[in-house]
C-alpha cells in the first residue's frame, strides 16, 4: 500500500485486544445488596484488587459502568516494566532515595507477580520477556540518560547504557532496563476475571456508580438507581468520578495517545522502545494468530485539545514508514491516561479523613505494573493498616506540594478551556455532511450536532456533567471529549469515560458555580 491507501481509516477504530478475545458477560446490579468491600470500576486495578482479597474472608462486588476490561486496559500497549520515562533519578532527586526505592520495588514486583498469577492459575496470556529502552536522539537529554541509568542500577533495576538501538533512528543514547515483560492485557485480565468469579466475587457490568453517602458504612447509588451498602470501598474507576473533599479535579489531567498496529515486510528486531522526546513515539510488536503485528505508538496531547484528531494517526503512519515497510494497519485505536501533578499514581487512602475509602488512579501511561502494584497496597490497607510501598504512592503525600507549579498550570489550562468553550461564537445553520459534527446554536443554547453514515442528526447539549466545560467533538472517534478533565462521551450523549456519569440530553444545562459550592461533582 502506499502512504495515502494506509492514511485512508474506512474502518472505525479497533483495539487488537479487543478483537481477539470474546467478553465475559455479567449482569447488571437489579437489587441493592451489602458486602464488606465494594471495588467501583472493572479495569485490571479493580479486578486485582478483587484477586488480592480473596483469601480474607470478606463479601467482595465489583460494579463496572460499562464492561468489564472493556475501558483503558482494553486500549493499553501492554507493556509490563518497571521503567516509566525517566522517572527514578527525578524521584531520588525531588522526594529521596526511601522512596525511590519504594517506587522501583513496587514496579519490580509486579512484573514477578503477573507471571506468578499467569503461571499459577495457566493463564496463556502471551507472557514474553523483552528488554525495554528508553531512548533519546537529543544532545540535551542525553545527561538525563545517563542519570537515568546510575538512578536505576543504585535501586537495584538491571540497567545499562546503550548507543544505538536496531532501527533506522541516529540516537544519541538510551538507557535498558533487562527482564521486562509484555503480553496479551485481556487474555490476562479476562483470566483473572473468571477466577475471581468463580471465587464468589459478585461482578456487576452496565451498572455505573453515580453517587456515595458517607454514613456509618457508605451508601453507594447505581445509575439505575440501585444501592450497595459496604463497609469499605475501593474507587477503581481510572479517573475518580467522586470529587467531594479529595479535589482530584484539580490534581489530574488526561492525556490521549494513539496506537496503530501494523504488519511489516520487516521482521520486527524484538525489545521495547519509548523516545523521552516530543512528539512521543513507542514501538513493540504482538504475534497473533495471523501472524506479527507491531504496535506504533505515540502523538498525545490533552484530551478534547489539539488539532483534527485523525492528524494523529497519520502522523504514525508517516513515522510507521520510516521503520518498516508497511503492508497493512488492520487495527488503529486510541487510549486515555491519567495525568498526575508529580509524574507518581495516587493509591491509598482517598484522603487522610476518610479511613475506609480508597481509591487508585493517575497511573500515567504505566498502568500495567501500577494497577499490579495498587491491588497489594489497597489490600495491605485494609487488611493490615499499613503497606511497605503506601509513602510514594500516597495520595495526601507531602511532597506534591514541590509540584505546585504545575499545579497551577494545568489548572489554568482548565479555566481557559472553560471559558473559551463559553464565550467562542457559533453558527445557527446546521449543516453537516455524514460523518461531520459541529457545534451550533439553537434557540440560544449551545447544540452538539453529529450526521451519522445514514444521515440521521444526533443532537446533544455540548456542556460536561461533570463541572461544565464545554465539548469538543473527536473526529477519530467519534465522540464528545472534555477538554478540562477528560469525560467522554458518545454522540448519542453516553458517559464512555468518566469523571462524569451523567449522559448528555440537549435539554441539559450545568451551572459550574453551584456545582463547585455544593460539591455536587
Amino acid at each position: 500500500m502506499n502512504t495515502d491507501q494506509l492514511k485512508d481509516f474506512k474502518k472505525s477504530p479497533e483495539s487488537y485486544w479487543l478483537s481477539s478475545t470474546q467478553p465475559l458477560k455479567y449482569p447488571t446490579l437489579d437489587e441493592d445488596i451489602e458486602v464488606d468491600v465494594l471495588i467501583i470500576g472493572g479495569g485490571l486495578a479493580g479486578i486485582t484488587c478483587a484477586y488480592q482479597l480473596l483469601d480474607q474472608g470478606l463479601i467482595l462486588a465489583i460494579l463496572e459502568g460499562n464492561t468489564v476490561l472493556g475501558g483503558v486496559t482494553a486500549h493499553t500497549t501492554a507493556k509490563i516494566t518497571s521503567q516509566h520515562g525517566l522517572i527514578y533519578d527525578k524521584v531520588k532527586t525531588t522526594m529521596g532515595g526511601d522512596l525511590a526505592q519504594q517506587y522501583a520495588d513496587a514496579n519490580q514486583w509486579a512484573i514477578r507477580e503477573i507471571k506468578r498469577i499467569s503461571d499459577e492459575h495457566e493463564i496463556e496470556c502471551d507472557y514474553v520477556t523483552e528488554p525495554a529502552f528508553i531512548y533519546t536522539q537529543e544532545e540535551k537529554q542525553l545527561q538525563k540518560i545517563e542519570k537515568e541509568v546510575n538512578a536505576a542500577r543504585d535501586l537495584g533495576i538491571k540497567a545499562s547504557f546503550v548507543d544505538s538501538i536496531p532501527f533506522n533512528i541516529p540516537i544519541k543514547g538510551a538507557v535498558r532496563f533487562d527482564d521486562q515483560a509484555r503480553f496479551h492485557p485481556l487474555k490476562f485480565g479476562l483470566g483473572m476475571t473468571k477466577h475471581i468469579a468463580e471465587q464468589g466475587v459478585q461482578i456487576f457490568e452496565n451498572s455505573r456508580a453515580i453517587d456515595i453517602e458517607e454514613n456509618d458504612c457508605y451508601v453507594v447509588t447505581t445509575s439505575q438507581g440501585k444501592r450497595v451498602t459496604a463497609k469499605k470501598v475501593i474507587i477503581a474507576t481510572h479517573y475518580p468520578f467522586y470529587n467531594k473533599h479529595g479535589m482530584y479535579f484539580a490534581r489530574i489531567y488526561t492525556e490521549r495517545a494513539y496506537a496503530l498496529a501494523i504488519k511489516a515486510k520487516e521482521k520486527f528486531p524484538g525489545g521495547m522502545y519509548i523516545n523521552a522526546d516530543d512528539p512521543a513515539r513507542s514501538i513493540r510488536n504482538q504475534e497473533t494468530q495471523d501472524g506479527e503485528i507491531i504496535l506504533v505508538i505515540g502523538d498525545h496531547h490533552k484530551t478534547g485539545q489539539g488539532m483534527s484528531m485523525i492528524k494523529h494517526y497519520e502522523a504514525l503512519v508517516d513515522f510507521a514508514n520510516t521503520l518498516f515497510t508497511v503492508q497493512d494497519i488492520p487495527y488503529r485505536w486510541s487510549t486515555q491516561d491519567c495525568m498526575t501533578i508529580d509524574g507518581l499514581p495516587y493509591v491509598g487512602n482517598y484522603t487522610s479523613s476518610t479511613p475506609n475509602l480508597y481509591v487508585a488512579t493517575g497511573f500515567q501511561k504505566w498502568g500495567i505494573t501500577n494497577s499490579i502494584v495498587s491491588s497489594v497496597i489497597l489490600k495491605d490497607l485494609i487488611v493490615h493498616g499499613k503497606s511497605p510501598w503506601q509513602d510514594v504512592y500516597n495520595p495526601s503525600r507531602k511532597t506534591i506540594v514541590a509540584s505546585a507549579k504545575n499545579f497551577i498550570v494545568e489548572n489554568i489550562n482548565v479555566a481557559e478551556q472553560l471559558l473559551d468553550g463559553k464565550l467562542s461564537q457559533l453558527p445557527k445553520n446546521i449543516n453537516l455532511e455524514p460523518g461531520d459534527a459541529g457545534v451550533f446554536r439553537i434557540d440560544g443554547k449551545r447544540i452538539g450536532a453529529y450526521r451519522d453514515r445514514q444521515g440521521n442528526l444526533h443532537l446533544v447539549n455540548t456542556t460536561c456533567t461533570h463541572m461544565g466545560c464545554e465539548l469538543n467533538w473527536n473526529s477519530a472517534e467519534e465522540s464528545w471529549d472534555c477538554p478540562c478533565h477528560g469525560s467522554r462521551f458518545t454522540y448519542e450523549g453516553k458517559v464512555i469515560t468518566g469523571p462524569a456519569v451523567k449522559p448528555l440530553r440537549a435539554s441539559d444545562d450545568v451551572n459550574t458555580i453551584e456545582k463547585l459550592f455544593t460539591e455536587d461533582y
